[in-house]
């Protein structure tokens, strides 16, 4: 026992040695290894968001969007649906993006909210306004403390009201900070003397003018030289202007899903097959509503207003005779007589509507309905009982009055009250719409009517036929699963091959393609140009509404400046076009050197000089020549009866000569100063946030994920 009480205590440092080196490897192996390489790939997938150097991850993104759905459906609303959600998620996109952006601004400049603060937006004399809008009296319209409190108190023992509260407390915060740091910015910023004189100077004159223009157009393309090196020149000074967004060129095939002559056949054979039951049947509209794919709507038609095949049915009056199958509108059909009748061709009828609301219950609704039927009946106007009770404001306001209209033009228990009773008759009916008193107030003639019904069978794809057309889309995506292949195959197949230009990741639906964000996530998350488009799943055949796609990507353009060779042809013409300025110009000033004046030079161009008139430094276009700066500038600080210098514009080079200036009205620079300090504080409330995102990098990745 001894020995073995030794060994065990030697070998006690030994073992645990072993099992701590065992694990070290584990470990490292597990670093180094798959498992390692595996999460670092899931993790760079589930990256929703670059912002100024942290990442935001789908997860963290979800669960913010749970939450404020969360406190979404607290405020009322139990139904969120896809537009709701959509706006959610842009809600808490904005409110991530606020915090990264603004944090550390925050923090850089030593801002904070204290919690004496919040307690003064909350109990002060003036709250915060979300504060008064959650807390005020709708029977009021004024701020009540005691919901306040009352409601605190409940966050104490409630987890719920507790969310919702901080939910809004959080809000009432970061509006705080921005506030804060608005007032920060606003504060600095000043108008100096010298400014205000120059914004007073920008309108001193309004000046008459006359001018000609020689356009760009006159010469051509080919008599400039725009050279590689002066593009590139261009190119490195001005790369902002070439910033672009993320965009996809797309070309598909469309596979539609549509039935086959077995799916027609099926379909007809099962429409036959129910004549025999549908003869039988003793409640025809009961059979009708649980066999047929559409309701009956149990609404009577004149002979006249019937399809062709139904007129010989109602014409016969047999009303156990079954016609068909016959297909009409995609479906097979067989048809019976419900009920013939005589009612009027039209009426004409006034109503009030009794809805059921947050005061009045359905039972309330009906109660109320009888008394008003009393008060008509003791001899009280119906005009008047129209409106001053009824619901539907836009007939209460002419007493209820709904004019003439024939049937089928109304709900089915409205329309059968009007049609089914007499004129003069007072009656009640109940829609989804509440409870109507209605007043038949007059009756065409009567004629006789069809109540005919339909039991109908939609022909659609079967499985099989689906099946099918998708073992086709798929043979051709793996036939063809390189675009040069693609496009051989639509040559040598006469193929309609379809295209979807500059598609950007944000875009919910393609052109001629519904429900088709599935595919526009994949174009961006697993697409290269000139390969096949796949899914998450690797699979190539998307299924769409009515048909599957096969998609190739055919362009590739990523966020950033654009290279140079795809903006060369931009670059091109600008330089052209400054170089077709120095040729007219040149010959302008060598006119102008000759001695003519502006009629002649316009003469000697074979166009005619126009007049000008009201221009000042913050006209927004010059009549006859459109969006010219340049022009305006020019003229506007011309001196009358001189002519000017060449100047280049947008569209061509002008020669103008001022004929009258008329001083404007001098204003009070301190007025000036003060409208221009207001500009300022009011653009740093919302310029500054812009100009803070500007400066940080921000990638937006969440077309990866909705």
């Amino acid at each position: 026992m001894a020995i073995l009480q030794n060994l065990r205590e030697k070998a006690g440092p030994l073992v645990a040695i072993v099992i701590g080196v065992s694990l070290l490897l584990f470990v490292v192996s597990d670093f180094f290894g798959n498992n390692t390489a595996q999460r670092r790939r899931a993790d760079k997938y589930y990256q929703l968001a670059h912002i100024d150097g942290e990442t935001v991850s789908y997860q963290e993104f979800e669960t913010r969007v749970q939450d404020l759905v969360d406190i979404y459906k607290m405020s009322g609303s139990t139904e969120v649906n896809d537009e709701m959600m959509q706006s959610l998620r842009e809600q808490v996109w904005q409110q991530i993006l606020s915090e990264k952006l603004m944090g550390k601004t925050y923090r850089q400049t030593g801002l904070g909210v204290s919690p004496e603060e919040v307690e003064m937006l909350v109990f002060g004399d003036n709250p915060h306004p979300i504060v008064r809008q959650l807390f005020t009296d709708p029977s009021t319209g004024a701020f009540n403390e005691s919901f306040l409190v009352n409601f605190l108190k409940a966050t104490e023992t409630d987890e719920n009201t507790k969310k919702y509260w901080l939910f809004f407390e959080d809000q009432i915060i970061n509006d705080r900070l921005n506030t804060k740091l608005v007032n920060l910015m606003s504060k600095g910023l000043y108008v100096t003397g010298m400014q205000s004189e120059y914004e007073n100077s920008l309108a001193a004159n309004t000046v008459n003018f006359n001018f000609m223009v020689r356009n760009y157009a006159v010469i051509p393309d080919s008599a400039v030289k725009v050279s590689s090196e002066e593009i590139r020149a261009y190119y490195e000074k001005h790369k902002d202007n070439y910033k672009r967004g993320a965009t996809r060129d797309m070309e598909y095939i469309v596979f539609d899903i549509f039935s086959s002559e077995s799916d027609m056949k099926e379909t007809e054979n099962w429409a036959a097959g129910e004549v025999e039951h549908f003869a039988s049947a003793t409640d025809l509209v009961q059979y009708i509503n649980l066999t047929a794919d559409t309701r009956h709507t149990g609404f009577y038609r004149p002979l006249r207003d019937l399809p062709e095949t139904l007129r010989p049915l109602a014409e016969s009056g047999d009303r156990t005779e079954v016609i068909g199958p016959y297909f009409e509108d995609e479906a097979y059909k067989i048809a019976r007589i419900v009920d013939i009748a005589e009612r009027p061709d039209s009426v004409r009828a006034a109503h009030i509507l009794l809805s059921p609301n947050a005061v009045r219950s359905l039972a309330q609704a009906r109660k109320e309905a009888d008394s008003l039927i009393a008060l008509v009946r003791s001899g009280i106007d119906f005009n008047t009982l129209a409106m001053a009770n009824s619901d539907d404001q836009g007939s209460a306001q002419v007493g209820g009055d709904l004019g003439w209209f024939s049937e089928g033009m109304m709900v089915l228990p409205f329309n059968n009250a009007c049609f089914g009773n007499n004129k003069g008759d007072i009656v009640t009916a109940e829609t989804q719409f509440g409870v109507h008193i209605i007043k038949i107030i007059d009756q065409s003639r009567k004629v006789r009517k069809y109540d005919i019904g339909v039991v109908d069978r939609k022909v659609i794809p079967s499985s099989a036929t689906t099946q099918r057309i998708y073992s086709e889309a798929s043979q051709f995506a793996g036939t063809n699963d390189t675009y040069e292949k693609f496009n051989k195959a639509v040559a040598e197949g006469n193929l309609n091959k379809k295209l979807a230009m500059n598609v950007t990741p944000d875009q919910k639906e393609l052109p001629g393609l519904t429900q088709s964000r599935g595919l526009v996530m994949a174009l961006f998350q697993n697409s290269k140009s000139g390969s096949i488009v796949l899914d998450n799943s690797s699979q190539a055949v998307f299924e769409l509404p009515d048909m599957y796609v096969v998609a190739y990507c055919s362009r590739v353009q990523e966020e950033g400046i654009a290279p140079v060779e795809d903006v060369a042809s931009d670059i091109r013409f600008i330089l052209a076009k400054r170089k077709k300025a120095e040729v007219i110009a040149a010959e302008m000033k060598k006119l102008e050197a000759e001695g003519k004046d502006i009629n002649e030079i316009a003469a000697h161009y074979n166009t005619t000089v126009q007049d000008a008139s009201g221009i000042n430094f913050r006209s927004f276009s010059v009549p006859g020549a459109g969006i010219e700066p340049a022009l305006i500038a020019a003229a506007s600080a011309s001196e009358p009866g001189k002519l000017s210098k060449p100047v280049e514009g947008n569209n061509g080079v002008y020669l103008f000569m001022v004929s009258d200036a008329t001083p404007a009205v001098a204003e009070d620079l301190a007025m000036v100063k003060e409208r221009m300090n207001s500009s300022y504080q009011i653009r740093a409330s919302y310029e500054a946030y812009q100009a803070l995102r500007d400066k940080k990098e921000v990638e937006d990745l969440r077309y990866k994920f909705y």
